[in-house]
């Protein structure tokens, strides 16, 4: 039997057409993961398991996911690329493929993960593009939730922020990066963290709508996450607008494109 060789891939997919990532049990549901390792074996020809940088759930998009699979297979890279996605369904591709050492994880490896989370603030909602934007009728201060979004940065405990089903062994992430930008109708919130709990974003969110609003002050999230109580803060926020747009690895893998690009799908809702 040949030797087997790892390959990573950065994945995109639209989050609306899965029941999450993760591979469902009774196979009733479809995932991310389920179509991907079904559309490698096939060009694998054996069967094939992959990871991912980080499980996305029902709903949520990505531009910049990153796999891993192992094959005794010899194929090139573009003829992986070519051959995985013309078995892949409608809302998944491959966007990159490429040979790495046996050392690289695609999730043990990373050092952080990026998220995006895009609003569309308008009193009407939209029709195009309604499963890859929340819509949000009333008026936002983006500023207020800039501001208030700072208060994250550095470690924590995150238990505010926690969905009871999370089954992360710590609560304590270190975040990086954290800003809020409006681009026209949409409101942007952008993330980066060493690791991210489930629901963690999402309820970010859920805190960061009644400040934009006005109704509760910037310095309600530091009182949120000082509770370290999920019930203290606000609600957990539509998962169609969040996206895993980007992973940080160590240095000798930078060869791989995972590094998040400009405002996703921004374009056709810019002018409004």
């Amino acid at each position: 039997m040949a030797e087997l060789q790892r390959y990573a891939a950065v994945v995109e997919y639209n989050g609306a057409c899965f029941h999450g990532w993760q591979r469902q049990k009774h196979h009733d549901e479809p995932s991310v993961q389920a179509a991907l390792e079904a559309a490698i074996s096939q060009v694998a020809n054996h069967p094939v398991d992959i990871a991912c940088a980080g499980r996305t759930d029902a709903g949520v998009h990505a531009t910049r996911q990153v796999i891993h699979f192992d094959t005794s297979a010899r194929r090139s890279d573009y003829g992986w690329l070519m051959g995985v996605n013309t078995n892949l369904p409608a809302g998944v591709a491959l966007q990159w493929v490429g040979a790495v050492d046996n050392e690289f994880h695609a999730r043990f490896r990373a050092q952080a993960r990026r998220y995006r989370y895009l609003i569309n603030n308008a009193p009407a909602k939209q029709a195009l593009q309604h499963d890859q934007l929340t819509w949000w009728r009333y008026p936002l201060d983006e500023q207020r939730m800039h501001d208030a979004a700072q208060l994250l940065l550095g470690e924590h405990d995150f238990s505010a922020f926690r969905a009871k089903d999370c089954q992360a062994k710590s609560p304590i992430k270190t975040m990086r990066h954290i800003q809020v930008k409006r681009w026209g109708n949409i409101v942007m919130l952008e993330l980066e963290a060493s690791a991210f709990l489930y629901h963690m974003v999402r309820n970010i969110v859920g805190v960061l709508l009644p400040i934009g609003e006005g109704h509760k002050p910037v310095e309600w999230m530091t009182e949120v996450l000082q509770t370290r109580d999920r019930k203290q803060a606000g609600i957990t926020a539509p998962g169609e607008g969040l996206y895993f747009v980007g992973v940080h690895y160590p240095e000798q893998y930078q060869a791989i494109p995972c590094q998040p690009y400009g405002p996703v799908l921004l374009e056709p809702v810019l002018n409004r």
